[in-house]
């Protein structure tokens, strides 16, 4: 969300950003809210006029009754009634156009960073930087489900039907090495120097519009019927929304934290969601890092976040590369974004497995997360990252530690996170 007068004095730059993002449709809501933004500056004007008015005119009552001149105090009376008639006509008329100018100004898109590349969608995501040789056997690597399937470590019939499709069961050596690598996630950030929080799994709808535009919310968040209540699909959601009408210390920022929870996302719009895999799903687990900064660090925390996310799965033996995501791919709210894909070698390609954003203060103005310093109140930059979100995670690491025998080698970092196991084997 843009501040108004932003887009007052720079209209035909709110435009250009919009059709970089190939929302043409959009360009009619920047004159629209400029309209609505000039009307409501005049009512409010001659609100306070009136208001004013009011009271120099009763003044002038007081001293007329006192002096007993009865009737130029009822004609100043009659005009002062005349005005507060108009002024409350006027209230009620701002509350109609605030409110519209309000829905309008959320659907304008944030200014994206000079930095980003022009593109339509996904495919024309730009790559920045490999990290690590992608690697590629002399052995066939099988379907990662197949993979897990010989641990008996995945058990999708049972859940769906308990759940449906899109969910599953995890076992054994599998489950624990799923959970391992979120402990292991939990304590790399840590050791970041970020802090940890298990946040609310649950959001209402003022958190949400907060922190994501509608279009988004009607794709991934599930609603609790009856309530005003929603899962996260990210906790990312609840950890910003802890802020929401807060002024934190400027000598407290960056505000680093680290946070654990299970994501839920509908998948609509999502290219079918796998029947034998675990690679799309409704339900998965997320270790998640966001920042609240002042605006003037906001890059350098980015560039800081993302490398994070690329040496943890380079840790765990996990090719990655960087790719920079282009305007037609940033969701409304981001002003840069780029995606960590890990290497498959079976398919012999990369893979989406981590997302980082800067949102500048798009989430702040929506939530009103502001911070106080020596020139006075303004507003937070907010960043967020994934440092790892799993079942997809573990499919990474399945397939990059996958040994000829049907074993998968264990990863010296997440080692002790399972008792010592360096090799979990096949069930015969």
């Amino acid at each position: 969300m843009l501040d108004i007068k932003f887009i007052r004095e720079n209209k035909e730059l709110v435009k250009e950003n919009i059709k970089k993002k190939f929302q043409d449709e959009k360009l009619i809501f920047v004159d629209e809210v400029i309209e609505l933004d000039k009307q409501i500056r005049a009512l409010k004007a001659e609100g306070e006029a009136l208001r004013a008015s009011r009271n120099e005119l009763s003044k002038q009552i007081g001293i007329l009754m006192k002096n007993k001149e009865l009737d130029k105090a009822n004609e100043i009376k009659a005009t002062v009634a005349k005005n507060n008639l108009r002024i409350t006509e006027i209230d009620p008329i701002l509350d109609n156009l605030s409110n519209e100018l309000n829905r309008k100004m959320l659907v304008i898109p944030q200014m994206v960073d000079e930095s980003v590349p022009v593109g339509k969608d996904d495919r024309e995501n730009v790559e920045i930087e490999k990290f690590g040789e992608p690697n590629i056997p002399p052995y066939e690597i099988p379907y990662h489900a197949d993979i897990i399937a010989r641990f008996q470590g995945l058990d999708k019939d049972a859940s769906g039907r308990t759940s449906g499709n899109g969910f599953y069961y995890l076992l054994g050596d599998v489950a624990r090495l799923h959970s391992a690598m979120l402990s292991y996630a939990r304590d790399f950030m840590i050791q970041k120097g970020f802090t940890y929080c298990i946040p609310p799994f649950m959001i209402r709808s003022d958190v949400v519009n907060g922190v994501m535009s509608f279009a988004e919310m009607e794709n991934m968040m599930y609603k609790i019927e009856g309530e005003d209540l929603y899962l996260i699909g990210t906790s990312e959601h609840s950890m910003i929304g802890r802020f929401k009408g807060q002024i934190v210390k400027e000598q407290e920022l960056p505000i680093t934290l680290t946070s654990y929870s299970p994501c839920f996302r509908k998948e609509v719009g999502a290219h079918g969601i796998e029947e034998r895999g675990i690679y799309r799903v409704h339900q998965f687990e997320k270790q998640e890092m966001i920042v609240l900064c002042k605006p003037a660090d906001s890059m350098e925390w980015y560039n800081k976040m993302w490398r994070y996310t690329v040496e943890f799965f380079r840790s765990l033996d996990v090719p990655v590369r960087t790719l920079e995501c282009c305007t037609g791919d940033l969701a409304d709210l981001k002003v840069k974004s780029c995606d960590v894909e890990a290497w498959s070698p079976r398919q012999q390609k990369y893979f989406e497995v981590g997302s980082c954003s800067t949102l500048g203060d798009a989430q702040a103005r929506r939530l009103g997360i502001r911070t106080k310093g020596e020139n006075g109140t303004y507003l937070v930059h907010t960043l967020n990252n994934t440092v790892l979100a799993t079942p997809r995670g573990l499919i990474a690491v399945l397939e990059n530690n996958y040994n000829e025998d049907g074993s998968v080698t264990i990863p010296k970092a997440l080692q002790a996170y399972m008792g010592g196991t360096q090799v979990i084997r096949p069930m015969k």
